[in-house]
């Protein structure tokens, strides 16, 4: 075994409120510059919806992630280094501007200089491109809340699994529903963007698995902007460089969560760390598609088990780490709950950024004009959820719609658990059944309520001690160096040739 660490991630969608308090603190820390401005290395997407870039979800067209190659991989849009190499001035499958936005700001100067008249004055939009007026028509979640649902959310990608009528079925007005998809990169085993980097500029750091971006090598050839199909590379028009989130890794060595973590109002985001075997990661992205989700589980491994402590201690392993991984509250929401499903296994990067699926309410139906919710217990089974099996399983696990229903009757039974230890009103036969169906055990039940509602901060972060041997950001004060230049960067970035 060749065991090593990387920080993980799970954000729980049934308490995403949609605020977008997260993107404006990663805003605000490293995104605020010129260049950057169209950068959002957190967003929350509304789904259904197209996503930030629009449509990033289809990799026909913007040819990200892996595809299988026989027995092997290779990237699916030709980018490997050798072949990106051949081809290093011809990347024709990168988001336009049109994809994204146009940055703006407004010419608040027109506030304070119009002279007095009998209109109000008004500041019009400009673009931060080019300082033209523009006229708006995209942002970063242009369909927040289903707005402009025919437009929008009527484009989602994974629609596509759906019959017509499913579709149809989930725009009618009685059975309106969307959740919240906060995304930030997914810091994979497998990324695509490091094999595609043909100056190497991009790397996993050994210590915790984050993957960087070194700005002194980047050229500014984008291959990585192609190749993560997640669509979170990327490039500065000002400096000429390719720039990604970092997890805030100056923070982490500090001992402290990432500024999207540390702001979440509803709390939804966990961190902690997660042992491996890098040995089987090829294999585990070479699984056929039905067995992406179990491969990849799999290849997590039990901090408890004294085998894999020794071989992890003989790997270079610290203990301190090690005993966080025993704390982490990754592992128990990933591997002994089962409630963690990785956002589109099928592109093969192993991503270490999971997601509880949304406990979404019940449909109802209009039946001579009245509209009726009844259902035949105090909550309504997940059969009856307004939101399809078939398109859950099309973001979280490549299809197989088992294990989505297998999570969501997990959180049905802590809800009705819990229902019955505070209110008591619930019939005994019916939370023993929902229980037993869910496979969990009143404990476990209530394991899942505390870390859900009520774990504090060192609970839901166990970040592990950062070693100076090994944390460079401990000999720098990141935060004087906020600026035009970014939180955390120590050399100024200078434009490629």
């Amino acid at each position: 075994m060749n065991i090593r660490s990387q920080i993980s991630m799970v954000f729980h969608l049934d308490k995403c409120i949609g605020c977008h308090t997260c993107s404006i603190a990663c805003k605000n820390i490293w995104t605020d510059r010129k260049g950057a401005e169209y950068m959002w290395w957190n967003n929350v997407e509304t789904k259904p919806g197209t996503g930030y870039p629009t449509k990033w979800e289809d990799q026909d067209v913007f040819k990200g992630g892996w595809e299988k190659n026989g027995g092997s991989i290779k990237p699916r849009g030709n980018t490997s280094k050798f072949n990106a190499l051949k081809n290093i001035t011809f990347n024709p499958h990168l988001p336009t501007m049109d994809d994204y936005y146009e940055p703006w700001t407004y010419r608040y100067s027109d506030l304070f200089d119009s002279p007095e008249g009998d209109d109000q004055p008004t500041a019009r939009p400009v673009s931060l491109v080019t300082g033209e007026n523009i006229d708006l028509k995209a942002g970063p979640n242009w369909d927040d809340d289903l707005g402009g649902s025919p437009d929008y959310a009527r484009q989602d990608v994974n629609l596509d699994k759906l019959s017509a009528q499913e579709q149809e079925a989930m725009f009618q007005l009685e059975r309106l529903t969307w959740f919240y998809l906060p995304r930030i990169c997914n810091h994979c085993l497998n990324p695509t963007c490091v094999a595609s980097c043909p100056s190497a500029a991009l790397y996993k750091r050994g210590e915790d698995g984050v993957v960087v971006l070194k700005q002194d090598r980047c050229r500014g050839w984008r291959m990585c902007v192609t190749a993560c199909p997640y669509k979170k590379t990327y490039y500065n028009w000002a400096t000429g460089k390719s720039e990604k989130c970092v997890l805030c890794y100056p923070r982490l060595e500090a001992g402290l969560a990432p500024a999207c973590f540390h702001s979440c109002v509803g709390r939804i985001r966990y961190l902690g760390v997660m042992l491996y075997d890098a040995d089987k990661i090829h294999a585990v992205a070479c699984s056929e598609e039905k067995d992406l989700v179990d491969r990849q589980l799999d290849i997590y491994l039990d901090p408890f088990d004294p085998n894999v402590i020794k071989e992890a201690t003989a790997n270079g392993i610290a203990d301190s780490t090690i005993t966080a991984a025993q704390q982490s509250p990754v592992y128990k929401f990933v591997k002994q709950w089962g409630l963690g499903l990785p956002l589109h296994p099928e592109f093969r990067t192993i991503p270490n950024l999971f997601y509880v699926p949304p406990l979404l309410p019940t449909m109802g139906s209009v039946t001579d004009g009245i509209y009726d919710t009844t259902t035949k217990s105090f909550w309504g089974g997940i059969e009856n959820s307004r939101q399809p099996m078939k398109y859950l399983a099309s973001l979280f696990t490549a299809g197989d719609t088992q294990k989505v229903e297998a999570a969501l009757k997990k959180l049905l039974a802590v809800k009705i658990h819990r229902r019955m230890e505070t209110v008591g009103d619930l019939p005994a036969a019916e939370v023993t059944s929902t229980l037993q169906e869910a496979d969990i055990d009143p404990r476990t039940a209530d394991e899942i309520f505390h870390l859900t509602a009520l774990a504090i901060n060192e609970e839901r972060f166990v970040i592990p001690p950062a070693h100076r041997e090994e944390a460079m950001e401990l000999v720098e004060a990141t935060d004087d160096r906020k600026g035009n230049i970014g939180f955390g960067f120590i050399e100024r970035p200078t434009r490629g040739l």
